[in-house]
């Protein structure tokens, strides 16, 4: 007789120290759109945003209340609320004075996210409803509804969790994002949470230098969000921790959203992961590998699983500011397959096509102008990107 062998799926949890609540409150259509998280007293917190010239009033808000100590977030999706004049930002401040009232806080200890169409304002009666049905205490501690709750285009929701090691600190992130994707500080919409105990000037300094390593790697079609938040509290529930080892946590849990962002890019089939090493600096690394991820000719490339070196090749020429990049000098990789200058027959042509059929791409740059190295994430552009883009609004 067969055995039969079952998994349990475990839901993931908030750590110690948070509470949640999500609903539907009429934003576009009956999905959930309106998410608030609580930490409790005492709580650090640090923040990243958007440098875009049309920041939207959550953003605004956010960076005056962005002083260490805010204790909750709410996210409105389905709706950006950017570029509604006063009357926009007067809904912003509305929306976190009116949840800080119901949370028993003050109204600077909210942070505020939204994301969704630009241009229209909120309907902000059935917001005004919603907020009037949030129950205190927040009944919940579900991550993953968090994450399904601030999804617009997303087809699932992203959620990572790490252990800090050496302690029972947790760190738990949800992400949003799948177009608009050109982070030049933060990302799309993401909430990372933790109990570890940190103060809020060594949160923010261990924060940007994640972000700068993950968040800020990720690119699916080189526009930059006028929404883009990036926020952290933590609780401090768990105890201290070593900062080592919460920066180690951390950076896992974002790398995770990353990837998971660019593989759920609007459209998308291939997760494309470019790796560019032997480089005179980390910066020159990055921008090569931003420039190859960004090309719509490498990312139809990919789409057809035509292993085309040369349009990497032209990716890379095109950093001409970068002098000492020189041709005869780079060595390019499809995997572990050398393409240039390495010469690849037929039959390794075809084994590339294949390779590139698959769910992953590593397209691998050696410059050969220094040591250092970066790598960045994206995806392939599909007929399902414009498609989506096409029917936004309507």
């Amino acid at each position: 007789m067969r055995s039969l062998c079952y998994t349990t799926y475990v839901a993931i949890s908030l750590p110690q120290g948070f509470s949640s609540y999500v609903a539907n409150v009429g934003v576009k259509d009956d999905s959930k759109d309106f998410t608030v998280v609580l930490a409790d007293a005492g709580s650090a917190s640090a923040g990243v945003f958007t440098k875009s010239r049309f920041a939207g009033p959550s953003v605004e808000v956010s960076r005056r209340h962005n002083t260490g100590h805010a204790r909750a977030m709410v996210v409105i999706s389905k709706n950006a609320n950017v570029a509604n004049g006063p009357e926009g930002l007067a809904h912003a401040e509305e929306v976190t004075a009116s949840v800080a009232a119901k949370l028993g806080i003050n109204a600077s200890e909210v942070l505020i996210a939204s994301t969704g169409v630009i241009g229209r304002l909120y309907p902000i009666d059935r917001i005004r409803t919603g907020i009037a049905a949030l129950p205190f205490p927040l009944p919940a501690k579900d991550a993953e509804e968090v994450a399904r709750g601030i999804m617009t285009t997303d087809t699932v929701h992203k959620v990572s969790e790490a252990t800090v090691a050496g302690s029972s600190a947790r760190v738990v992130g949800v992400a949003k994002g799948v177009g608009m994707i050109e982070p030049d500080m933060a990302t799309m919409i993401s909430m990372i949470f933790t109990d570890a105990a940190i103060s809020s000037s060594d949160l923010d300094a261990i924060f940007r230098r994640v972000v700068d390593r993950t968040f800020n790697c990720v690119s699916v079609d080189t526009d930059t969000s006028t929404s883009d938040t990036a926020i952290v509290l933590a609780s401090g529930a768990a105890g201290a921790v070593d900062a080592a080892a919460f920066e180690t946590a951390l950076e896992s849990v974002m790398l995770e959203l990353t990837k998971k962002i660019a593989r759920d890019g609007e459209g998308a089939e291939t997760l494309i992961e470019v790796h560019v090493d032997n480089a005179r600096d980390e910066a020159q690394a990055k921008t090569v590998a931003k420039a190859i991820v960004n090309s719509p000719l490498v990312k139809t490339a990919v789409h057809g699983a035509d292993p085309n070196w040369g349009r990497v090749a032209m990716a890379v020429g095109k950093c001409s500011d970068y002098t000492d990049i020189d041709q005869e000098k780079v060595v390019i990789r499809f995997g572990t397959q050398e393409v240039y200058p390495s010469q690849v027959d037929e039959a390794g042509l075809a084994k590339l096509s294949e390779y590139m059929k698959g769910d992953d791409v590593l397209i691998h740059v050696s410059l050969q102008t220094g040591s250092a190295q970066a790598t960045v994430w994206g995806c392939d552009l599909t007929d399902g990107y414009v498609r989506i883009n096409a029917d936004y609004t309507t």
